[in-house]
């Protein structure tokens, strides 16, 4: 997704969201305005080197459906590469963070204020029922296909979540672990936390993005309008 001009103002976001709005029909309008009120950054993703695409794609697809609004990615090993045809577009209304190691994630995130909440199923500690949603902002990190979360993580992580397993497998696939948790950490959420939407600034500006992806041929229509003023 394409960040909003970090020179423009708030002020200028709404008066470009008002213009780019014309564009659209009102049905349109009003519904990026109401996935906008459901989104968050209270929770965020992190995965590490994830290398089958359909799992990257997959993850993409569950944190736009549940409104997270910033997934991070570790490319230390291998880029992630989300298959067109599998998120279908929804790359589009999310924010991708791309960093280089782990350590440069974590140190990212901490400095937001995360929580760092390793998911694996061999610590035993929180379940998606029982994790504190309370206590702040969280990342969930999910690790390789193969080999799950780094040493790293688990040596950083605050906090270890699992999905507890009743049959004879004792993990799930990525993309169905991360399914699980997003949508039942985003409702409890929902439920039990205040703050959890996105703050007024980030929410314009995160609105005058997606106008200018819904609007064919934004960026000259914004330059006609205003940079030939």
């Amino acid at each position: 997704m394409i960040n909003t001009e970090n020179n423009l103002s708030v002020a200028e976001c709404r008066e470009r969201i008002d213009y780019l709005s014309s564009f659209m029909l009102e049905e349109r309008f009003a519904t990026l305005r109401r996935a906008l009120t459901m989104r968050t950054d209270y929770i965020t993703v992190l995965t590490e080197n994830m290398f089958h695409e359909h799992n990257a794609s997959a993850i993409v697809r569950h944190c736009e459906a549940f409104g997270v609004q910033n997934i991070h990615t570790v490319e230390e090993l291998c880029p992630f590469s989300p298959t067109l045809n599998i998120v279908l577009g929804t790359d589009k209304w999310i924010d991708i963070h791309r960093h280089a190691t782990t350590t440069e994630a974590l140190a990212a995130l901490r400095k937001e204020g995360y929580r760092i909440v390793a998911t694996t199923p061999h610590h035993k500690s929180c379940t998606p029922e029982t994790f504190d949603v309370t206590k702040g902002k969280f990342a969930l990190v999910f690790g390789t296909e193969k080999t799950g979360v780094t040493d790293e993580v688990m040596a950083e992580a605050d906090e270890f979540l699992q999905i507890p397993m009743c049959g004879m497998v004792d993990s799930l696939n990525v993309s169905a672990s991360a399914a699980i948790l997003i949508y039942m950490l985003s409702e409890r959420m929902r439920r039990e936390c205040e703050g959890w939407q996105l703050d007024e600034e980030r929410h314009i500006r995160t609105l005058y993005d997606w106008c200018r992806y819904a609007v064919k041929d934004s960026e000259r229509l914004l330059e006609r309008k205003f940079l030939e003023k």
